[in-house]
């Protein structure tokens, strides 16, 4: 859902997008924000520009000022270049889709040589699946199984995380953040 106005919004649902010194967002899934509290004190510590604002102010006492709704990093920060392995990032990966029967619910992670048989918990052994397929699979060698693979486990890059990412979108956005999302997107003749 794309946001137009935020005069009724609560504060709490008026987030800032973080994008890097370079313009582009610290991440893309999760998307980098930050609460609207951050965001202002980013700007008074001067560590960050403001880039555009919500139509919408903040006030004290003694001081008035608009809500920023894009903000810059002053500093550049480099982005990592191997992601954590987590399970989020396994998901993500994975497109949030059991990697055997394609299956998009109830998904938890299965070991392809599974622990007990000596299995390690990592990248290139580690898939998305779904109850139903790992409860199928079981402590079973991936070969024995029977069952096929999507696609084989790999090491992702951010870019490959990122990539992903782009197909689940956050359930808000702000139009004022939509000149700074997905800009690096090959664009379609």
């Amino acid at each position: 859902m794309i946001i137009a106005s935020s005069e009724r919004v609560p504060l709490e649902k008026c987030p800032a997008l973080v994008l890097n010194a370079d313009f582009r967002p610290l991440s893309y899934y999760p998307l980098s924000l930050w609460c609207w509290q951050d965001a202002v004190k980013s700007v008074f510590l001067e560590r960050v520009s403001i880039v555009s604002n919500y139509e919408r102010k903040i006030r004290s006492p003694s001081f008035e000022m608009n809500l920023p709704s894009v903000i810059a990093l002053k500093n550049f920060i480099k982005p990592s270049e191997n992601p954590s392995f987590t399970r989020f990032n396994v998901f993500l990966r994975d497109k949030f889709t059991c990697q055997y029967c394609g299956d998009k619910k109830d998904l938890t992670f299965d070991h392809l040589l599974p622990k007990s048989k000596g299995g390690v918990t990592d990248w290139e052994n580690v898939v998305t699946a779904c109850s139903t397929c790992n409860v199928k699979k079981g402590g079973r060698l991936f070969a024995a199984s029977g069952m096929n693979l999507y696609q084989k486990p790999f090491r992702p890059t951010v870019d490959d995380l990122h990539h992903n990412g782009r197909n689940f979108p956050p359930n808000f956005l702000h139009e004022s953040w939509m000149d700074y999302l997905y800009w690096d997107v090959e664009l379609l003749p």
